[in-house]
């Protein structure tokens, strides 16, 4: 079982990126999805999350109101749209697969590999 993120990039301040991640399991279409990042010398910090069915959706302060995650069970996949992107923003996006839709690493159980977004001012 696998996840595979893409879509990271470098872009100008201001600009936009779409994340993606998608499960090699139809199985995780039953699974809450997480977006977590890590900056340089920083603690992985929460991004988004999104429940199993879609419904629900949480977001960290700092990504409030630029950030979108969004799934597409049919694809196994889900997405993180970033508009408004800072220099702050610049970090290793990491997509994660759990039971809850929780703020916390912890509890999710299966990680991707990461992609680098890198926002220039």
């Amino acid at each position: 079982v696998q996840l595979q993120a893409s879509g990271g990039g470098l872009v100008q301040a201001g600009g936009s990126l779409r994340l993606s991640c998608v499960a090699s399991d139809r199985t995780f279409r039953n699974y809450a999805w997480g977006w977590f990042r890590q900056a340089p010398g920083k603690e992985r910090e929460f991004v988004a999350a999104i429940s199993w069915s879609g419904d629900s959706t949480y977001y960290g302060d700092p990504v409030k109101g630029r950030f979108t995650i969004a799934r597409d069970n049919a694809k196994n996949t889900v997405y993180l749209q970033m508009n408004g992107l800072k220099p702050g923003d610049t970090a290793v996006y990491y997509c994660a697969a759990g039971v809850h839709p929780t703020k916390s690493d912890y509890p999710y159980d299966y990680w991707g590999q990461g992609t680098l977004v890198t926002v220039s001012s």
